[in-house]
Order: C-alpha cells, then structure tokens, then sequence
C-alpha cells in the first residue's frame, strides 16, 4: 500500500467515526506529529499577550520574588 493510499484511507475511516473523544485522541497524536513548528493562537490569546506586553512596558506587574515573599508572609500570619 503507498503512502497516498494509506492517507486516503485513514481520511474515508475518519470520516465515518462520530465519537467524539476517540476523534480528539486522533487529533492530539496527528498534532504530536505535524512537521509545522508554528504555533496557532486565537485572537482573544494574542489579544490577551499584546495587552500584557503593554502592562509590562508600563510597569504594571509585580515581581514573582517580591510576590512569594508576600505570599510567605501573609501565611506566616494566619
């Protein structure tokens, strides 16, 4: 069997399956696979990074060290 024989019928059973799950589990190992390195994000995300990037230039954000320091002391509280 050649490889496009194989691809066209992988795609005909494919298509007949309508479980749901099991077309996700595909889709997660056809993923895994995929030559493409690029990474697909939906507006909203990319929205989402644009806008922190901005918060970022402008100095709206706390520190991971100075907010675990925060967090450590407000437990030590209780």
């Amino acid at each position: 069997m050649t490889t496009l024989e194989l691809k066209n019928l992988l795609v005909q059973r494919i298509s007949e399956i309508n479980d749901v799950q099991f077309l996700k589990a595909l889709k997660t190992i056809l993923d895994s696979k995929s030559d493409s390195n690029i990474l697909s994000l939906s507006p909203e995300i990319t929205h989402e990074i644009i806008t922190s990037k901005k918060e970022i230039e402008q100095g709206l954000f706390v520190e991971n060290d100075f907010l675990e320091k925060e967090i450590t002391e407000w437990l030590n509280e209780k």
